[in-house]
Order: C-alpha cells, then structure tokens, then sequence
C-alpha cells in the first residue's frame, strides 16, 4: 500500500492534488495525484515504499485545507462478488499484517451518485466488523500509540479502496463531515459555517473559556444574523455590524447592538477590548484578509473566524496568498499567532479560516 485516499468537497480534486503535491514534497516525499473532476476524492501514489504510511501519520490532517479524510490504500478492488465481497478486502489486509485497530469505517465519497452506496456501506459495515473481529484484527484502544482505524471506501458498486488511517491523524466523522442541525430559530442557514468552524478550530475542552458570557464580538457583515446567532449562543455580546436588518430574534436576546456600518470602516468602540471578531462578508479574498490583518496588527481583537470567497479559477494559488500575506503582516509586528484553514462542508465557494494572537516576542 503507498497510496493515500483524501476525501473533498466535489469540484476541489484540483485543489486537493496541488496541496498534497506541496505539503508532501516539504517532507520530502514525491509523487503524483490521480483525480476525476466532481469525483469527491484524490489518490496520491508515492513513488518510494511506505511513504504514504509516513504521510499518513505526519501530513497533519488539521493543516490540510480541502481535504475531510486521509487514509492509507492499495490498488482499487473491481468487481468484487456480490456474494462474497467480504473475502477479496480480508485478503488484502491479510497481505499487508495489519496492526491491531480499532474500528472499521466503510465510506463513500461525497457526491449524488456515489452517496447512494450509503444505505449498503452501512449494512455492509457489520457483517464486515464480524470477519474482522474472527480475524483478531479489531479491539484496539483507539487512543493506544499508533493505532488505527481500517477504512474501506466504495466508489462504485463493487468497486473499493481498502486501507487505513492513523487514529490521531484522522477526522472522527463519517466522510470527514460532522453532522449538524439546523436550529430552529437561527436567522439563516449560514449560521451552520460558524458553528462547524468552531468545532473543527476549537477544542471541546477549551470552548468555554474562549467564548463566553464574559466576552465582545463583533460580527462584520452581519445581516440577518447567522453568525451573530453563534456568539450570542455562547453568552457573548455582540457588536453586529451591517447597514442591513438583523432578526429580531437576535434584539430580543439583549446581547446584541446594531451598527449600521460598512464593515470595512467600522472601528470598535473605544476602551472595549474585542475578544472575538468574526466575518463573513462577500468580498474579493485579499481584501478581506487586508481587513483582518488590519484588526489583529491593531490589537483590536484577539481571535478572528473569517471566510475567503475564492475565485472561479486558481483557488488554491489565491488561498495561499491571503495566508501567506497574513503570516508576514503578523510575523512583521513580532506576535505569536495560530492560524487553521479548511474547506468546510458547510463552506461553498470558500474556506474558513481562524487566527489566535497569543502576545508578542
């Protein structure tokens, strides 16, 4: 096995294969990517033996942009019996001595035509799990040291990748998509963007102390109020600017005030120190990031959730500009910082991007 499975948005194959070309060449690995357009995935064949293996466990996954899942395969398996598909996959683990794991997941990629596999990827999972455990090969402590997870991914029926992926080095969800619903009383749908960048940038254990009651956000662009609905959700006040209407829903709460202002002149209130500042505006991706930059070199606020629209064509050139652009304007004024990307499922067009400022040198 010296191929690597990434999973993405369909549309983004390109993307993904000028990424993972990159990032794997900084480890010095080489290779070349195999895609279809609109397919939902990417293989990746390394040219010297065990390198995907070695990718697998230190391409970290949270610094990949456009890709949800990451897994180690071998050839594709075709025209598996639709009697005994269970016996050509046991085979292949069979050949590679796999190491203990603890658990199997079989997927699809995320696309019409193949998600209608999901309803037998999911039968298929537990008489598979049964084979597995007679063979020996499941039970392992998810959090023991390199463990992992076996994955099978159908692209077609009969026709799958099987491998695995490092525990530590994998999205938890099923196709890397976190399952979310869509309250009730939200102003919009894009308040879904908000909250799955929190999930993926913020760890569970640290949420409370980094949005809470005690804490100012302001939300640029904010019309009707998606992403104002996320910080208010969490306790914080909010400073909601847009020249646009915000839901009433989000008045009533008494945790918001209006400003009804163009987002790229709005300054915060004097003697109001700005935790978080979230944005979400339509706007060419450089602008945007000139934008943020301009309120974290000002020390106008500590932490920041933005989405970059992306064009049409050379997304993935344009996304490393802004990134690369916002990595030497806060290198410049000495700060030490984090920043996380990724192609969200909720995203379209765009990726969400986060930055913490942590003091300077």
């Amino acid at each position: 096995m010296n191929k690597l499975a990434l999973l993405c948005r369909a549309g983004f194959e390109k993307e993904v294969a000028g990424e993972i070309t990159d990032k794997a060449a900084d480890l010095g690995i080489f290779g070349f990517a195999n895609l279809k357009e609109q397919s939902g995935f990417v293989i990746f064949e390394c040219y010297q033996p065990n390198e995907a293996d070695r990718l697998a466990q230190e391409l970290k996954l949270t610094e990949l942009i456009f890709v949800r899942q990451m897994f180690v395969v071998g050839e594709l398996l075709q025209n598996l019996p639709e009697k005994d598909r269970i016996s050509p996959i046991i085979e292949v683990y069979q050949a590679i001595n796999p190491i203990l794991s603890s658990d199997i997941v079989v997927e699809t990629p995320d696309t019409n035509e193949a998600k209608e596999l999901l309803t037998f990827c999911r039968k298929f999972t537990v008489p598979l799990r049964t084979a597995l455990k007679k063979q020996g090969w499941l039970g392992a402590k998810e959090s023991s040291k390199n463990s992992v997870s076996l994955h099978i991914l159908f692209i077609g029926s009969g026709k799958c990748y099987v491998g695995y992926a490092y525990n530590h080095n994998r999205s938890p969800f099923l196709m890397g998509i976190p399952r979310l619903k869509f309250p009730a009383d939200a102003p919009s749908r894009s308040t879904l963007k908000l909250e799955e960048a929190i999930l993926s940038f913020i760890p569970t254990n640290d949420e409370k102390k980094r949005l809470n009651e005690q804490m100012i956000g302001v939300d640029l662009g904010a019309c009707p109020g998606g992403w104002t609905y996320q910080l208010v959700k969490r306790g914080l006040f909010v400073y909601a600017v847009d020249h646009g209407k915000m839901a009433e829903s989000l008045h009533d709460t008494g945790r918001i005030e209006h400003c009804s202002e163009d987002g790229f002149k709005f300054q915060p209130p004097k003697r109001k120190q700005i935790d978080w500042l979230v944005c979400d505006m339509v706007e060419q991706p450089m602008r945007i990031a000139k934008l943020i930059a301009k309120w974290l070199v000002n020390g106008w606020c500590r932490e920041t959730i933005f989405n970059l629209k992306l064009p049409m064509k050379k997304r993935y050139q344009e996304v490393k500009l802004c990134l690369n652009y916002l990595e030497e304007e806060l290198t410049k004024q000495g700060f030490w910082f984090n920043i996380q990307a990724k192609h969200l499922y909720h995203d379209r067009e765009e990726i969400t991007v986060h930055i913490a400022v942590m003091g300077q040198k």
